[in-house]
């Protein structure tokens, strides 16, 4: 078979689910056949993750235009892959690390990096005609995540009273994905009826999860089991409950002090906040917590873990952001037992795939995530299937952009038919 190489590669800004620019990438082949991969871009982001390159014009899109970024793409990186085959991803990740030459990515943006990283898989993916799920994972990519969905918002992510970013719903009693994608999205809409009923907003956050003023950060749990139950699922058993608190946004200084600044709760210490999740973790069907404390916290996320890592997934995602390095240590120091995967963290494919590997050899699980803004490529969802990550989060049962990757994840389980896996642990 004749070889089929890189011709051209191309940026292009394009608006993402916020309607804040972003980086798509174009990359053809020599056959004429082209792909496109965009961008996502985070809200509540952890302060050692890849830069994101702005260009900072206050004339456009408030200092947030991508426009050097899609140039580093076409003028940079463009000339060095003209000819490269696109299956050589490790190879052409590291050769565009070394054409950034700084730590972070900082020169060139790991937003360019990472849409010309994603647009050379897909090429590849192309090129040998197979599934970009399959040409990622091999022949063994056949476990379809759980749904973590994202039924209502807080923090960073809405403007309300509740603190804590994201309450998820898990549907790890369903038989398959298509079953649990049902029982989630049932669960939402019996939450929206209750919200009505209470005369709350039925308003929506950036990852489409309802965002009420509420009395209390725990009152979003006890609407949360009503409406399962509502939606004729049994707590704990069909479905339950994951929590993101992004509690990097409400840290007081860097000091283990939590400030629950939008619902009025006062100001909590690390044991604090701790002696709360166990209160919750014994009173509510919970199975995961992500970011409980905040990301210099690692004194109080090893005590966290040390206290509920038995009886939960404990996950780091500022902490960590998708790093081999802050990984490697968290496992040193037992501060978690597993990890949040975000692409456009580390900002390519190859280190992202490093970062599971890492997880997944030390016991470690691996919970695959989109951002707060997002575009309707759905990249993530084949990415989630290739490492057999078992679970993700990809927002609510609202926004086209979050469900064209349950839709993708729908697509990937008819064609598995009988050879797709779905389980929690």
């Amino acid at each position: 078979m004749s070889r089929n190489n890189i011709a051209s590669v191309k940026a292009l800004e394009i608006l993402d689910s916020r309607g804040n620019p972003t980086v798509r990438v174009f990359v053809t082949l020599e056959d004429g056949r082209r792909v496109s991969a965009s961008v996502p871009s985070g809200a509540s982001t952890g302060e050692h993750e890849a830069i994101e390159l702005r260009d900072g014009d206050p004339s456009r899109y408030n200092g947030k235009g991508v426009q050097k970024a899609c140039g580093n793409v076409n003028d940079i990186i463009a000339p060095e892959l003209i000819g490269l085959d696109p299956a050589e991803q490790a190879m052409i990740d590291r050769l565009m690390i070394e054409l950034d030459g700084t730590e972070n990515k900082g020169r060139i943006g790991a937003n360019a990096i990472l849409g010309v990283s994603m647009a050379v898989a897909k090429a590849a993916a192309l090129n040998q005609g197979t599934e970009l799920y399959r040409y990622l994972g091999g022949s063994e990519a056949r476990r379809i995540p759980v749904p973590c969905m994202n039924i209502l918002n807080g923090g960073e992510h809405a403007d309300n009273s509740v603190d804590f970013q994201e309450f998820m719903a898990v549907p790890h009693g369903a038989p398959c994905f298509s079953e649990g994608l049902r029982y989630v999205a049932e669960t939402f809409h019996a939450l929206k009826r209750i919200l009505e009923r209470k005369g709350y907003s039925t308003a929506v956050g950036d990852e489409g999860g309802f965002a009420p003023n509420l009395g209390s950060n725990e009152e979003a749990m006890e609407l949360i089991l009503e409406a399962i139950e509502k939606a004729g699922y049994e707590p704990g058993t069909d479905i339950s409950i994951a929590i993101d608190s992004a509690a990097t946004s409400f840290v007081v200084g860097k000091k283990g002090k939590y400030e629950l600044k939008w619902s009025g709760g006062g100001v909590l210490t690390s044991d604090e906040m701790i002696e709360l999740a166990e209160r919750w973790v014994e009173k509510y069907p919970i199975v995961l917590w992500e970011d409980p404390l905040a990301e210099e916290d690692w004194e109080g996320f090893a005590k966290f873990t040390e206290r509920l890592g038995g009886k939960i997934e404990v996950v780091g995602d500022d902490i960590f952001v998708t790093n081999t390095k802050f990984i490697a240590r968290g496992i040193e120091e037992r501060t978690a037992n597993a990890s949040l995967i975000k692409l456009n963290q580390i900002g390519t494919v190859t280190e992202t795939v490093d970062a599971v590997r890492l997880c997944y050899e030390h016991g470690w699980r691996a919970f695959l995530s989109h951002r707060s803004g997002e575009t309707s490529d759905t990249f993530l969802a084949d990415f989630a299937v290739a490492m057999g990550c078992g679970h993700l989060k990809t927002g609510s049962a609202s926004r086209s952009e979050r469900l064209a990757k349950y839709n993708r994840l729908l697509e990937i389980e008819d064609a598995l038919q009988s050879n797709a896996l779905y389980y929690w642990k």
